[in-house]
């Protein structure tokens, strides 16, 4: 522990996604607001999401063997390079935040075996010696809130005027990327399938935001340039695989609204207070994963099939939780968000980026026959 007086080194980790770390980022802040140094270990899919995170002075990257959809075997010289690197910093105290499934006693081990003198987590399971604070997660908290809440109980408080919202460090201007005409965008793809949309709904989806005269802008990451050229057809700018997470977060806090998943962009939309038309499949629990403190309207199914079963590939035929969202649905949610359109219902024409290009069909675009456009 510190001597009197001094303020903490202190480490938040947060093992999991790029949404997850970014939905850490209030706890972060508090503890950042009473302590000298403030450090995140993360895991390699929340790296670039922790540098964008106010209040962190380093990022440490460890892809742990107990924590992601495919974790790595478990190597003694990745975990001792761990320890060591931890025990280098001599930090005094630490938060490990972990979702409600998960159990944040492996890294409480490892960081109590790097010399760290006190640390706490929100844990379940009996911790023996690894906590020095078991706190308990209130039920049904959101995971933002909960992080806070185990920030709170820690000592640490929020800055006075940080209402614990999203947030992330300015995003980089990306008028050249998707032009300055107002727009929304659509974000068709997902780490998990089973909270996405179908590429062909999605499609049918930008093809009825066009025609209601909005312009769309597609976003994805650099494996999912398919995906996006099927989505985006003649009727919206496509942009997949041309950003990064920072450009990302630029294109999304430019945009009236942003159609999504539940996905780490509806987080990143959140942070850079975009509102957020979130599809949301009720195999996890909405109240702790909707977008956090952002108006957002949540689109699907809640009583469908798939409810709770934390299923990454839908496991019901037609995916009917998302899918059987109406191109009605949609359009109201964005008018209850962005307000009224920007042109006259009937479409702008195609959509053009900043070089006044038109995207072409592309493969698998979206039929304009109205008797073709099915839910």
């Amino acid at each position: 522990m510190t001597a009197a007086g001094t303020a903490p080194r202190t480490l938040v980790v947060r093992l999991d996604s790029a949404g997850d770390v970014l939905l850490a980022g209030p706890a972060v802040r508090a503890a950042a607001a009473g302590s000298s140094f403030t450090a995140v270990l993360c895991g390699p899919q929340g790296e670039r999401a922790a540098r964008l995170l106010p209040g962190v002075d380093e990022v440490l990257v460890h892809d742990a063997p107990w924590v992601g959809l495919e974790p790595p075997p478990v190597s003694r010289e990745d975990t001792d390079a761990l320890v060591r690197a931890v025990a280098a910093r001599r930090f005094d105290r630490a938060l490990v935040l972990a979702s409600f499934h998960q159990s944040p006693l492996p890294a409480a081990l490892l960081l109590r075996l790097a010399g760290v003198g006190w640390i706490g987590a929100d844990s379940e399971h009996y911790p023996g010696a690894l906590l020095d604070l078991r706190h308990r997660r209130a039920p049904g908290r959101h995971e933002a809130q909960a992080a806070l809440d185990l920030a709170l109980a820690a000592g640490f408080a929020l800055p006075p005027g940080d209402d614990g919202s999203l947030r992330i460090t300015p995003p980089p201007d990306t008028a050249r990327l998707a032009g300055d005409e107002p727009y929304l965008v659509v974000h068709p793809g997902a780490a998990v399938p089973a909270r996405a949309w179908s590429p062909g709904r999605a499609a049918r989806a930008v093809a009825a935001l066009a025609r209601a005269g909005h312009r769309v802008v597609v976003t994805g990451g650099p494996g999912e340039k398919e995906l996006t050229a099927a989505v985006a057809g003649r009727h919206a700018l496509d942009l997949g695989g041309r950003t990064g997470l920072p450009e990302l977060a630029g294109v999304l806090a430019r945009a009236r609204a942003v159609v999504v998943g539940n996905t780490g962009p509806a987080h990143l939309a959140a942070a850079v207070g975009t509102p957020v038309v979130c599809l949301f499949a009720p195999v996890v629990p909405a109240g702790r994963w909707a977008p956090h403190r952002v108006p957002h309207v949540l689109l699907g199914r809640p009583d469908a099939a798939c409810a709770g079963t934390r299923a990454r590939t839908c496991p019901v035929p037609g995916h009917p939780c998302l899918d059987s969202v109406t191109d009605e649905e949609v359009l109201a949610a964005v008018d209850a968000l962005a307000g009224p359109r920007p042109t006259a219902a009937g479409g702008p024409g195609p959509c053009r980026g900043a070089d006044g290009t038109a995207p072409g069909a592309g493969p698998g675009a979206p039929a304009t026959d109205e008797s073709e456009v099915t839910v």
